[in-house]
């Protein structure tokens, strides 16, 4: 490959300055679309590489912690990278390996995998820390779920489009990530961007026609989405803590082409429920707690030198707050489905313990799904019975 030294320079200048200006304060995909906005004149192609420069400075966590920023984007391009001019101009010694497997890579440099990730004994016994740690240095893929009966018309508008993908069921596919998928207007409403994972927390479940159900933290709504998509015919209460989270879950169901009925409430999960739902049970309830959302720090690697054992506790402690209050809306007999996108023990494994030991759930299902083997978020799921 040609060295053009001139514009790796320009390269190194613009990612010392972007990181020099990124606070972390606000995700990082955030602040670069206005950092990009107050500097005009980068175009295109230095944009797309100081957004990957970057994000490889902050996937590698806490390894070369004291290094100057130069010095560890330097290694993380050599271990995130299968090219990189950067490494080629700074470190041929280094570029002479870089297309080798990532476990070699890692090893020839001696890199300390323990901390790319935060608090890593405190991870989950079920994930294979080794692959996980790894898997912190791979972009992740972006992945659609095909609205059921329409899945033709989207593979069919990719196709035209000539856009590459994977299709690795009947409604899930997998694209690269940055792929842009705005001009498939045709299209609009019969897909939803959501993660392989995220596409399968559900799969657990069974909703009989007209029974009860409540997502008790709907967010943006992807699990209510996914949710109704399966089961149409179902009495479906959405809620969340704030009314503009609410209007932008109808806005994206209306842009999804949702026609079922739904009922949302703005509900505070720390406190008791029983009076806002005036004493109503449910038949089942899907609560996807807010957590560390450490399993999908392969999107969002600046939130790993954010987190600490404190804000680690303070999930823990919230998870079973909101946990305790929710079941008491569940009818004896029936299922609480618990999801997570964290991959520590004292989020997952942990709540479902308090659960049973103290709220009389039995567990019907537990399981991680291993998203660091597919490219995609690691999430944790537990489906529980309310003991008659």
């Amino acid at each position: 490959m040609e060295l053009n030294e001139k514009r790796v320079q320009q390269q190194i200048r613009n990612f010392e300055k972007a990181i020099s200006a990124y606070t972390g304060q606000e995700p990082l995909a955030r602040f670069l679309t206005r950092y990009y906005k107050e500097n005009k004149q980068m175009g295109s192609s230095d944009r797309r590489m100081t957004s990957r420069l970057c994000y490889n400075y902050f996937r590698i966590g806490d390894w070369k912690k004291g290094a100057s920023p130069l010095d560890r984007v330097v290694h993380a391009e050599y271990l995130c990278e299968q090219e990189s001019s950067m490494v080629q101009l700074l470190a041929p010694e280094l570029h002479a390996t870089i297309k080798r497997p990532l476990p070699e890579k890692i090893a020839l440099i001696h890199a300390d995998m323990h901390v790319f990730f935060p608090l890593v004994n405190e991870i989950s016994d079920v994930i294979d820390k080794q692959e996980f740690l790894v898997s912190q240095l791979i972009q992740p893929d972006l992945f659609v779920r095909l609205k059921r009966g329409n899945e033709r018309a989207v593979l069919s508008e990719l196709e035209y489009r000539q856009i590459p993908f994977k299709q690795l069921s009947e409604q899930a596919v997998a694209l690269p990530n940055g792929t842009k998928l705005q001009e498939m207007t045709k299209v609009a409403g019969l897909y939803e961007i959501q993660d392989l994972s995220s596409q399968r927390t559900l799969d657990d479940i069974e909703a009989l026609k007209g029974e009860k159900w409540w997502d008790a933290c709907a967010a943006s709504g992807g699990k209510a989405l996914l949710f109704l998509d399966k089961y149409p015919h179902i009495d479906l209460l959405v809620s969340d803590i704030r009314l503009s989270i609410l209007r932008n879950l109808d806005e994206r169901f209306e842009k999804a082409r949702i026609t079922v009925p739904y009922r949302k409430k703005i509900i505070d999960l720390t406190q008791d429920v029983h009076y806002i739902l005036q004493g109503e049970l449910f038949d089942g309830i899907i609560l996807d707690a807010p957590c560390s959302g450490s399993g999908t720090w392969g999107r969002t690697p600046e939130m790993k030198a954010q987190f600490s054992e404190e804000k680690l506790r303070k999930f823990s402690t919230l998870q079973r707050t909101i946990a305790s209050n929710v079941v008491q809306a569940l009818k004896p007999g029936k299922s609480l489905t618990y999801i997570t996108c964290s991959v520590y023990k004292s989020e997952n494994e942990d709540v479902v313990d308090y659960l049973v030991s103290d709220h009389g759930m039995a567990v019907d299902k537990m399981h991680v799904l291993h998203g660091y083997r597919e490219k995609a978020d690691t999430m944790f799921v537990a489906r529980l019975v309310k003991r008659q």
